[in-house]
């Protein structure tokens, strides 16, 4: 391989769209020898944010499950005798699940309050999905505020 920068990059770029797997090993040897200069900068840079955005995906997800299974819980009574055990379980998982996301990357904390109401409707539509119940069943706002639901 040659390492004039312009050949780099149309390689680089080339690899990134055709074997995402090489290029990700490419990049790593390239950092730990050092040679900066013929990174593939533009892409690293994008894949660094998406991994952030993967740790916000992961606590959306988990508000998701928690708030559509508290919905569950709270508007199908009947349903919570039959259920109440793996019910339970959910809700304790996903709130574990959080407080290691917030723990973990405590950067998310700023992004709680966006990240609640939209993972609150989409917990309604899970609910509704999940209980046949219908949507005007579950209230337009969650009844929960973000330290009684996780």
């Amino acid at each position: 391989m040659s390492h004039h920068p312009d050949v780099c990059f149309s390689f680089m770029d080339s690899l990134y769209d055709t074997d995402f797997y090489t290029w990700t090993l490419e990049q790593a040897r390239l950092l730990r020898e050092g040679q900066l200069s013929v990174l593939d900068i533009e892409h690293l840079a994008e894949e660094i944010e998406d991994m952030g955005k993967n740790w916000e995906r992961a606590l959306d997800s988990q508000l998701e499950r928690l708030l559509a299974h508290l919905l569950k819980w709270r508007y199908q009574p009947e349903e919570r005798a039959k259920r109440e055990h793996s019910w339970k379980a959910s809700i304790e998982d996903a709130r574990e699940r959080i407080e290691d996301l917030l723990v973990k990357n405590p950067g998310l904390q700023p992004h709680l309050a966006e990240i609640f109401p939209k993972a609150y409707l989409r917990g309604c539509r899970w609910a509704v999905s999940e209980t046949n119940l219908p949507n005007s069943t579950f209230p337009q706002e969650c009844p929960w505020t973000l330290d009684q639901g996780s």
